[in-house]
């Protein structure tokens, strides 16, 4: 099960589609109205039953399909849009197929289904991305490690996320797992919570409490929070809201996500507002606040989205206003879903996406902002075949945090920079400065341990991948050259550029 579905999906009342609004006959009338109330669990044992009955209704396997999709159930879906797809389906549906071959590990038929998908939109960012790179799959498996990963010890049964660590230590994250609270029939997990736990100096985490203050009976979080720790802005069903309205047209209590702002009062939090520029007709959620406070990251569905939700920023004014929310732009929204936008001190902005290419369901991105360069995949082990999203960093602490339904539920995962040097030797005539190709040179270990030995190109140059905090040697030798040893210094990161001379004999 996936709770995470229910409530960031943004599946409003527009992204339904039109095809089920009405039941399609009086067969399907009550798994229908199930499904149209994104209750996917017990819809999806209602068109089971009429497929046991014999039924071979191309609009049931295509319900079954999309209520296994949205319950983020990939074996399931991918089986019925394999019977969907026999006749010619909309573009959208080929991408679905296609995204769940890819959670299954099936690569070479999910690239069959995206090929369908291009050429049937082929002005689609999606379809424009997969036609450009259509073998992108091995240098995405091949990417050099960022992080390592694993999970934290605070997880539970439930669904557990979206994951900040504060600078005084504290790690807030959501979490279905009280099970007193009534389930939604979503996915049939309890509603979310906000949580809060410490970590300890040996990176272990105290016994994780509720955020009482900011708990309803409904969906609470995931929140951020700013520098000084004394204000918060977090998700929130609207169904919260006074003015909250039924939705006869589906005839469900289906609300949005809305943005919430608190401050600190004392210790525990107050004051808590509804942000301007929540709206009953789409649905605003997943903060991130910028180091200086003045810029709200969120995830929405509002009017001027490219995709299904796509990453928006607000300015935060000083006397308490807010900006219009500006759209993030083609370059980081697809026609797709991009959620769980979160910046870091030093303005790297983190967000998970299914429509840039990537491993499968949701994957997480960076972007530089301060650069703005190329979107860039964080690869593996952080993203997989399953959901990878809600990507956090703390620059002071080094620590980063993602979510991941890999094993099956929402958990929440360690993300800790793997430390290297980019070493780059370049070999040279001591006596007149040229640069020396085919000089063969050696790194060696502290124990003089020769670990690799490479033949510089024409520009004299090799490049050593080396551990961070750690001294290497490094030994050059051509014909006609006396051989030279020469050191690479300890270096906490980055790249080093370290001059070979050799003297001629």
């Amino acid at each position: 099960t996936h709770i995470m579905k229910r409530l960031y999906i943004l599946l409003s009342c527009v992204l339904v589609s039109t095809t089920t609004l009405n039941a399609q006959n009086k067969k399907t009338e009550s798994a229908d109205k199930l499904f149209n109330q994104f209750e996917y669990v017990e819809a999806a044992k209602e068109y089971q039953k009429l497929v046991d009955k014999g039924q071979k209704d191309p609009y049931i396997y295509k319900q079954l399909a999309d209520a296994y999709y949205n319950m983020y159930n990939p074996e399931e879906a991918a089986k019925w849009y394999a019977m969907v797809v026999k006749t010619p389906q909309e573009a959208e549906t080929y991408f679905r197929y296609a995204q769940m071959l890819k959670a299954t590990g099936k690569y070479e038929e999910a690239n069959k289904q995206m090929a369908t998908f291009a050429a049937k939109a082929p002005s689609d960012h999606r379809a424009k991305d997969f036609n450009q790179n259509p073998n992108y799959l091995p240098k995405l498996l091949n990417k050099q490690k960022a992080f390592n990963v694993k999970a934290l010890d605070i997880n539970s049964e439930g669904s557990d996320f979206g994951a900040i660590l504060t600078n005084d230590n504290t790690l807030y994250f959501t979490s279905s797992r009280n099970k007193s609270k009534r389930t939604d029939g979503w996915n049939d997990e309890p509603y979310l919570d906000i949580y809060k736990s410490t970590m300890n100096e040996d990176k272990t985490f105290s016994k994780p409490e509720e955020v009482a203050q900011l708990n309803t009976k409904w969906h609470d979080g995931p929140v951020t929070i700013s520098n000084d720790g004394n204000t918060m802005y977090f998700s929130r069903d609207s169904h919260c809201e006074k003015e909250y309205e039924k939705d006869k047209k589906l005839n469900t209590k289906f609300g949005q996500v809305y943005l919430y702002k608190a401050t600190k009062d004392g210790d525990s939090w107050g004051n808590i507002k509804s942000l301007p520029f929540n709206n009953k007709d789409y649905s605003n959620s997943s903060p991130s606040l910028s180091k200086d406070g003045k810029t709200l990251y969120f995830s929405s569905n509002m009017p001027g989205s490219v995709g299904q939700t796509d990453i928006w920023k607000v300015a935060v004014n000083s006397d308490g206003t807010y900006g219009k929310p500006e759209n993030m732009g083609t370059k980081i929204n697809t026609e797709g879903k991009e959620q769980f936008p979160q910046i870091t001190d030093d303005n790297i902005l983190y967000f998970s996406s299914n429509g840039h290419i990537g491993l499968g369901g949701l994957d997480v991105y960076m972007v530089d902002l301060k650069t703005n360069n190329q979107i860039e995949n964080v690869g593996k082990p952080v993203n997989s075949e399953k959901d990878d999203f809600a990507f956090s960093f703390n620059v002071t602490k080094n620590a980063g945090f993602f979510s991941s339904n890999r094993t099956g539920v929402d958990n929440m995962y360690w993300a800790n920079p793997v430390c290297g040097v980019e070493a780059t030797i370049v070999v040279t005539d001591a006596k007149t400065g040229a640069l020396l190709t085919n000089a063969r040179v050696s790194i060696l270990d502290a124990k003089k341990n020769v670990l690799e030995t490479q033949t510089t190109t024409a520009n004299g140059e090799i490049k050593f991948p080396v551990d961070c905090n750690v001294a290497y040697s490094i030994q050059a030798a051509k014909d006609g050259y006396e051989s030279g040893v020469f050191s690479i210094a300890a270096t906490n990161g980055g790249k080093v550029k370290v001059p070979a001379p050799l003297n001629p004999i």
